[in-house]
């Protein structure tokens, strides 16, 4: 007979396994749409501060726009506790990066390939991170703007856009975009695009931040509402004339 107080039995090692596992398997909390552009002097990037837990929107003050390093601003769309852990490896890489103390600071093309790898190596593992990511940034005067998807996906442009910015905003950034636009001008612009993606996207609050890094460094606007207007026909009967609509 054995010993009531004897060694208790080896746990089965595959479900402890799967039970110590912890990784994302779809989203829970997700956020929406970033924008950034390239303007006269720097970069712009603007997100909305909605987290959508499924189709509810239940945070509205989920900041997506951080500071990396000296150079650089990242926006991040898609799973918020991802985009806590990007930015804990980013933490660790400005880290590491400031301990050679040679003088020198990752840019923000150097962030963004980093952030490429990153994603390619997680999706190769089956275990990605639900996010898609727009990064940006100044160092010696060279203006950086790029994208990365959840899957490793990315591109270099004069402006970007991540979820339905690709299909509502992209539009418009290349009809009204130019090289030479003022940091006003570039703010109208963005705006422009936030409130055509609060009208069309059902995942965006009226609610956003718009971040601006130069050479002389980074700035996060406070969050500030648009000024909208929800009196357009569209709005009022949007199932006038469809055939077999409810």
């Amino acid at each position: 007979m054995l010993d009531s107080a004897g060694p208790a039995p080896a746990k089965n090692s595959l479900l402890s396994s799967e039970a110590d596992s912890q990784r994302t398997l779809y989203p829970y909390v997700t956020g929406t749409s970033v924008v950034g552009i390239k303007y006269k002097d720097g970069i712009l990037i603007a997100a909305d501060m909605g987290g959508s837990y499924g189709s509810t929107i239940r945070y509205k003050s989920v900041e997506r726009i951080k500071p990396v390093g000296k150079h650089s601003l990242i926006g991040a769309s898609g799973e918020i506790s991802d985009f806590q852990e990007i930015l804990r490896y980013l933490d660790e890489l400005v880290l590491s990066d400031n301990m050679w103390d040679d003088g020198n600071s990752l840019g923000p093309k150097e962030v963004h390939n980093y952030l490429t790898r990153v994603m390619y190596n997680r999706r190769n593992k089956f275990n990605p991170l639900w996010n898609s990511l727009v990064l940006g940034g100044v160092k010696n005067g060279q203006k950086y703007l790029g994208m990365v998807s959840m899957i490793g996906v990315h591109y270099e442009d004069n402006h970007v856009a991540t979820g339905f910015g690709n299909h509502l905003a992209r539009p418009i950034l290349r009809d009204e975009w130019h090289e030479n636009l003022t940091f006003e001008d570039g703010v109208k612009l963005l705006e422009k695009c936030m409130r055509v993606l609060l009208y069309r996207d059902t995942s965006a609050v009226n609610k956003l931040q718009i971040a601006k890094i130069t050479e002389e460094g980074v700035t996060i606007s406070q969050p500030y509402a648009l000024k909208t207007n929800w009196n357009f026909s569209a709005f009022k009967n949007p199932t006038v004339g469809a055939e077999g609509s409810w």
